[in-house]
């Protein structure tokens, strides 16, 4: 009796140990995640963003970052890349961002693995530009966040 609850302990120690691993996101440069998307033939989410202090990166972090279920999605499948706006960026972070207009403020993007911004049917861009579209941070809530990942998913051609 003793075998089977030290067997049931470890059992659920390892689906926790899983859940807990994968929930965690592993953000590459925007270098590493462009190589590896070509490879994996993965869509990129790439976040320029500038971190703690920041609201609208310390609302997406708690709301969506750090929400298991969107992180496993994240990780599974997109390629998650984050440019950090608090040092010098790179030629093509820098390119990259002018493309969308961003002036040196947050910006949410969803590449296709070759580096295509994703639309949708009707061309609509899949990228969040807090400059232009500051309410899409008014209904940011983890359901909305993870059906807009789907929504991306959805128009993402391999």
């Amino acid at each position: 009796m003793k075998k089977h609850y030290a067997l049931m302990i470890i059992a659920v120690l390892f689906i926790y140990a899983d859940v807990f691993a994968a929930s965690e996101i592993k953000w590459l440069t925007l270098k590493e995640g462009t190589e590896k998307a070509k490879i994996e033939k993965k869509p990129m989410i790439v976040d320029f963003f500038y971190g703690k202090g920041c609201p609208r990166c310390d609302l997406l972090q708690r709301i969506a970052y750090d929400n298991p279920a969107i992180a496993k999605k994240l990780m599974n499948d997109f390629i998650p890349v984050r440019v950090d706006l608090t040092r010098t960026l790179t030629k093509e972070e820098e390119r990259l961002g002018n493309q969308y207009d961003f002036k040196d403020e947050c910006l949410l993007l969803f590449l296709d693995h070759n580096g295509n911004i994703i639309k949708d049917p009707v061309g609509k861009k899949f990228c969040l530009i807090d400059a232009k579209e500051p309410q899409w941070l008014s209904h940011l809530e983890a359901e909305w966040f993870a059906k807009y990942l789907d929504a991306v998913l959805s128009n993402y051609k391999k």
